[in-house]
């Protein structure tokens, strides 16, 4: 059996004289005597090597498929051309191919499929559990769950429907072997897993990474990074990953990466074709792809040269594993981890809302509870002022609990008898948890020992030990850490010149403007033209001027009229605004019209007030979902008439955030006959 495995590696390899590393033929071995095991091995150690040959040669036996739970799109893409190497036949169902979901089902019935690969998210889909995964579950020959750490919610990546995956394993024969497998979990982790899954053996290795060479750098500013990355990442070997923490960050840095004339894509979750960038990155036809944690787990490019990070993450696990993606099949390749001022702040975002406070899951409980026909999540942004996002978040960590408070039928949600409550001691653990682990990470920024060494030690890897490689283990920089003047000058400049499009909406929500009796399409005679914001909202560029004028001095500062002015200008909207109006303010009546005034003036065309706001409205800000940020714009304005009012005028606000309020404005300029609006702000708000 060993000898078939083996051949079945070198032909998986094409390597004639490829062996097992350490471990794998153990756990392969395990898997084909029925066990029930827990893999911990280091990225590109071969831990998807075990399940597909244990899968071919327990299908050689004749038993049933294999059903794999894995946890991205891109780990998918990457398995599915694995298992054709091996001659295995590999089927995914997932978001991304519905239009094949039929004739797989019917491949996966006629024993024509080796092994299914799903998201944890189908496992949470009334119509697969009941159409698919029951009229196989008595023939699967073997169950394995891939990232196996997200089923614990003292991982560092918990995925609420990850906890299905404990009930489908209960229901599963007793006698069926069980594989999972993780790069990523210390000793309180793999307990977990271990606990939740049923007494799995483990089987762990070391961490030590041979061919990583790891430094860190401090650059307080954004703007010294991007210098840093322009001047110093074409030198670096090969192609590479730049991880930021948010999607704003990722955007900008490939924006000026390309600026500078460096081959660099962008990857995040909003991004449509990221196979094909992923593709491209593959074939090293870029230099950097510029990816938030969307591009992480079993992502495998063997020859990566280096992994950048652009901020700090938020636990060393994080950490280890996104930059484990680099020297898999090198001698030598960078992890260079970058740190500045805005790290903490993202981080402290992302423990703040990474559970729901009590007050969201009552407030959607009991609309649910007033609704006899029960809602979808459309009809709960009507009823509750939360974000399409914290709507669904709440709904999926309701629906893993046992009992639950609330059941899905078709597009509807239901309340369910079922008094609850959020277990708030054990969140309280969890936030303490991952501050912890961002203290860890501030200590690994700023450690004088082997780098490698305090990565395997958070770990709790019992082999850890000095690397030799490092920066602090050599004594020197591996990279440079000065930076040119003249590029940090043009970074600054850049982000100042970074113009961001304000584009307009095409739909009015359902029910949202009685008053106004705004509905369906937006027609073409009402809309706004495309517009233009100034800056990103506290960015390094003009954003942080724009902060300090609204809250600080009262007043905008009199350099953001001559950039806007440039803005214009180099914009050239077309036909020419001929006169400005802007967005009134009950609470701050001084501060847009003031700034409006002196752009007229600077622009020479007439400033007219002419919009005035009948109500005072909650500020936009606070309204989380389109529904209540339109219907708390219905009838708050109305447009007075004056001499220009025909002509196309530029509409000024400071910020911009969901658009609805340039949207409503566009609308009552238009109906009162003005053929153009442009709008313009000084900042993009943006929660990405």
């Amino acid at each position: 059996m060993k000898l078939n495995a083996l051949r079945l590696l070198r032909q998986s390899l094409d390597t004639a004289d490829a062996q097992f590393r350490e471990g794998q033929w153990e756990s392969i071995d395990a898997v084909l005597r029925g066990r029930k095991l827990l893999v911990v091995e280091r990225t590109g150690w071969g831990k998807s090597m075990v399940y597909f040959l244990a899968t071919r040669l327990l299908r050689e036996r004749g038993t049933g498929p294999t059903l794999l739970i894995s946890p991205l799109l891109s780990l998918m893409r990457n398995q599915l051309l694995a298992a054709k190497r091996l001659g295995i036949r590999a089927a995914t169902i997932n978001s991304s191919n519905t239009d094949e979901w039929k004739e797989i089902e019917k491949e996966l019935f006629a024993d024509k499929i080796d092994i299914l690969m799903i998201s944890p998210e189908r496992l949470a889909n009334e119509e697969f559990r009941d159409n698919v995964l029951l009229p196989v579950a008595e023939r699967i020959g073997l169950f394995v769950v891939d990232e196996a750490h997200c089923i614990s919610d003292w991982g560092h990546d918990f995925r609420p429907d990850y906890r299905r995956i404990v009930g489908v394993v209960r229901a599963l024969p007793a006698n069926l072997p069980v594989l999972a497998t993780t790069a990523t979990a210390n000793d309180r982790v793999v307990h977990d897993v271990a606990t939740q899954l049923g007494d799995l053996q483990v089987v762990r290795g070391p961490l030590i990474r041979e061919s990583l060479r790891l430094q860190n750098i401090w650059l307080p500013s954004p703007v010294a990074r991007m210098a840093w990355l322009a001047q110093y990442l074409p030198g670096l070997p090969g192609s590479g990953i730049v991880y930021t923490l948010t999607i704003r960050d990722a955007e900008q840095v490939v924006a000026w990466l390309r600026h500078r004339g460096i081959a660099a894509e962008v990857y995040h979750s909003d991004v449509a074709d990221r196979e094909t960038l992923e593709q491209r990155l593959l074939d090293s036809e870029v230099k950097a792809l510029v990816s938030t944690v969307a591009l992480g787990m079993g992502f495998d490019k063997p020859d990566l040269g280096f992994v950048i990070h652009f901020q700090r993450p938020g636990s060393v696990v994080h950490y280890y594993q996104q930059v484990g993606r680099a020297g898999r099949a090198v001698e030598s390749a960078y992890g260079i981890l970058m740190s500045g001022y805005e790290d903490d702040d993202i981080v402290d975002y992302f423990i703040r809302s990474a559970f729901p406070p009590q007050a969201h899951v009552d407030v959607i409980l009991d609309a649910l509870r007033d609704s006899d026909d029960g809602l979808s999540v459309r009809g709960l942004e009507e009823r509750v002022n939360l974000r399409h996002g914290e709507i669904e978040k709440v709904l999926k960590l309701l629906s893993v609990e046992t009992p639950s408070p609330v059941a899905k039928r078709g597009s509807r949600w239901h309340a369910t008898p079922v008094d609850y409550s959020l277990d708030t001691d054990r969140i309280q653990q969890l936030c303490d948890l991952r501050r912890a682990e961002q203290r860890q990470m501030q200590e690994y920024m700023q450690t004088g020992e082997c780098l490698m060494r305090f990565l395997a030690q958070a770990l709790d890897d019992p082999g850890a030990r000095a690397c030799g490689k490092c920066a602090n283990c050599v004594g020197h920089e591996l990279v440079p850490t000065s930076i040119d003047r003249g590029l940090a000058n043009e970074a600054a400049l850049f982000l100042r010149r970074s113009h961001q499009p304000i584009p307009f909406r095409k739909r009015w929500p359902p029910g949202a403007f009685a008053k106004y009796a705004f509905s369906g399409s937006i027609e073409e005679a009402l809309r706004a033209e495309e517009g233009r914001a100034l800056s990103l909202w506290g960015d390094a560029g003009w954003g942080s001027v724009v902060k300090a004028g609204k809250y600080e001095s009262g007043r905008f500062d009199d350099q953001l009229v001559e950039a806007c002015e440039q803005l214009v200008r180099q914009w050239s909207p077309r036909p020419k605004p001929e006169w400005i109006a802007c967005v009134p303010s009950i609470r701050h009546p001084d501060l847009v019209p003031d700034f409006s005034a002196r752009l007229a003036k600077r622009l020479r065309v007439p400033f007219h007030p002419c919009i005035r706001q009948l109500r005072a409205t909650e500020p936009q800000k606070t309204m989380e979902n389109s529904f209540q940020q339109a219907h708390n714009l219905d009838g708050a304005f109305e447009v007075g008439k004056h001499d220009l009012i025909r002509r196309p005028v530029l509409l000024v606000d400071d910020m911009v955030d969901s658009g609805w309020t340039f949207t409503v404005l566009a609308a009552l300029l238009r109906q009162a006959g003005c053929t153009h609006v442009f709008p313009l702000a000084l900042a993009q708000a943006t929660g990405r």
